[in-house]
């Protein structure tokens, strides 16, 4: 990626992106020849064969080190967009979510816990002042985007911000030891701004694109996607991902943005959540592809703009249970797959060690 293309002058951001190398191809290939020699049918165990693979490839060894301190980063920000009526849940409700996930009692917390992960949350943008402590991150761009269906939700330098942001908190928790990094979002309205996210930069109609989010009702849904629609004609036609970010796109996209690439560039895997993860991952594919090969799809969400989001990234999703909550909680359920794929990989037995007859 030259340093002069657009979205990537910017020093820091280019030695972000030039830092994600490819998946180790050697790693890879023995981690597809030991799963030819497991006791098992070739490809009886799916997708965790492929999942063990990368997991090879992504930590540069064969097999795979066990993944043993998960954490979710609950990225938090509120939207301009909320004025137009696109959900009957007030806005007060992403500041008084974070007071539930620090006293441990959202429904992140409580998955989190069963798989022995850690949450964070980290405020981009929202709305009413945050205490921050060892475990609410502040972050704070501004106190919540503009109305995105009134021009640009945020100037393209508070999305780089965002993205710089972001990479903080991920080498932040990579220094304090954690092995797998797991998106999880909060923000009333996060919905709407993903949708036009997801059409902005996948070419598909609002109306494929724009759900139901916290289960509005026929006629805001109604409402929602002509929302949608009037932010896709009003914005600017562009080919640089951060300005399509920048325009329509919240601050905790943002801040996911910069979370997976510096993963990537530190080798890191990352379990995506669900719809607001699967946005902020068209951007990420948008300025480096290679950064997708470190992310697995946590989940599918019932969101119809995920389901065009995870087809566009080429993604296969490793559960499916019609979730729509995000918080990471899709990420958070995933993730025992994920560290079982590559446990199959460390510790099944070889035809050979087992003295199994081959066929």
């Amino acid at each position: 990626m030259s340093s002069t293309s657009p979205g990537y002058s910017d020093p820091l951001l280019h030695h972000l992106l030039t830092a994600v190398a490819p998946l180790d191809a050697r790693a890879m290939q023995e981690a597809e020849a030991r799963q030819a020699q497991l006791t098992k049918p070739a490809g009886a165990l799916g997708v965790l064969e492929e999942t063990s693979v990368r997991l090879c490839g992504i930590q540069r060894t064969c097999p795979p080190r066990p993944l043993a301190k998960p954490v979710v980063a609950v990225f938090a920000a509120d939207h301009g967009v909320h004025a137009r009526g696109v959900t009957p849940w007030p806005q007060e409700v992403t500041a008084s979510m974070i007071e539930n996930f620090r006293a441990g009692g959202a429904a992140v917390n409580v998955l989190a816990r069963q798989v022995g992960a850690e949450v964070y949350v980290v405020d981009m943008g929202v709305n009413a002042d945050v205490a921050a402590d060892d475990r609410v991150l502040d972050r704070k761009i501004r106190r919540g985007t503009s109305d995105l269906a009134a021009g640009p939700a945020m100037t393209r330098d508070e999305a780089a911000a965002g993205v710089f942001l972001g990479a903080d908190v991920a080498q932040q928790l990579v220094a304090a030891g954690h092995d797998c990094l797991l998106t999880g979002d909060m923000g009333i309205a996060n919905t709407t701004a993903s949708a036009a996210l997801i059409a902005a930069l996948t070419g598909a109609e609002a109306a494929d694109v724009t759900g139901r989010g916290t289960g509005i009702d026929d006629p805001t849904h109604a409402h929602k996607i002509s929302i949608v629609k009037v932010v896709l004609e009003r914005r600017p036609a562009s080919e640089d991902p951060l300005e399509t970010l920048a325009s329509v796109g919240g601050f905790e996209h943002a801040g996911l943005v910069g979370f997976v690439l510096a993963a990537a560039a530190m080798g890191v895997p990352v379990v995506l959540d669900g719809l607001i993860a699967g946005a902020a991952a068209l951007v990420v594919q948008a300025i480096a592809p290679g950064a997708l090969d470190y992310c697995f799809a946590g989940h599918r969400s019932a969101e119809p703009g995920h389901r065009v989001a995870l087809q566009h990234l080429g993604l296969r999703p490793l559960v499916d249970l019609d979730l729509r909550l995000g918080e990471g909680t899709g990420a958070t359920l995933a993730f025992p797959l994920v560290e079982a794929a590559g446990a199959t990989l460390r510790e099944m037995a070889t035809f050979d060690a087992a003295g199994v007859a081959r066929k």
